[in-house]
């Protein structure tokens, strides 16, 4: 479709350029520039990265509106985690078992960002989803992703986020979620 409305422009501009005028006026030449137009689809398929990355990828962040470039990364996920334990989730958090992303946040360029573990979640194939818990400090596993920290330009945060899960299942993808970067996910290996 595309091609056949850049062929006709070409055609129409060809024919414009070639016309002679026989009546001794001086010639017009009209110029007809071609833009090519892009369905919405397209574009929001271009624009939005839909897909699950693999454990280890880095994901690029921009939003020139806001002045942001982050690079945001899954390194790893254990279940369960295999460090000094801390005590058992409480039944109330919905799981028996403490699972860990190893995560990390970068602020490549732009204006102050601050960072969290709350964009960061669990999500099963049965649609459910773990939320972090909140908690930090006492027992958590080291070196703990920040629960709050601001990243000037040029620096990065990183550590272990824990989430109580139920140890007989294990969780499709890890999510990163904020309003200004939309979602990416991690594909979580089985194991």
């Amino acid at each position: 479709m595309h091609t056949r409305r850049a062929a006709a422009a070409a055609i129409l501009l060809t024919a414009a350029l070639t016309a002679c005028s026989s009546s001794g006026e001086p010639e017009t030449i009209t110029v007809t520039k071609t833009v090519t137009a892009t369905p919405e689809a397209d574009t929001q398929a271009e624009s939005a990265d839909d897909s699950v990355l693999k454990m280890g990828a880095e994901h690029d962040i921009v939003d020139a509106e806001n002045d942001l470039h982050l690079t945001v990364q899954a390194v790893e996920y254990q279940q369960p985690y295999e460090g000094p334990q801390p005590e058992a989730p409480a039944d109330f958090r919905g799981g028996d078992t403490w699972a860990t992303a190893n995560v990390k946040v970068c602020n490549i360029a732009g204006a102050d960002v601050n960072v969290s573990q709350m964009p960061w979640s669990l999500a099963y194939e049965d649609g459910t989803s773990i939320e972090v818990t909140g908690s930090s400090g006492g027992d958590m596993p080291k070196p703990e992703f920040p629960m709050g920290k601001t990243l000037k330009s040029g620096r990065c945060a990183a550590g272990l986020i824990a989430f109580p899960v139920p140890s007989d299942k294990t969780p499709e993808r890890l999510v990163y979620e904020t309003a200004t970067a939309g979602v990416t996910e991690w594909e979580i290996p089985k194991t």
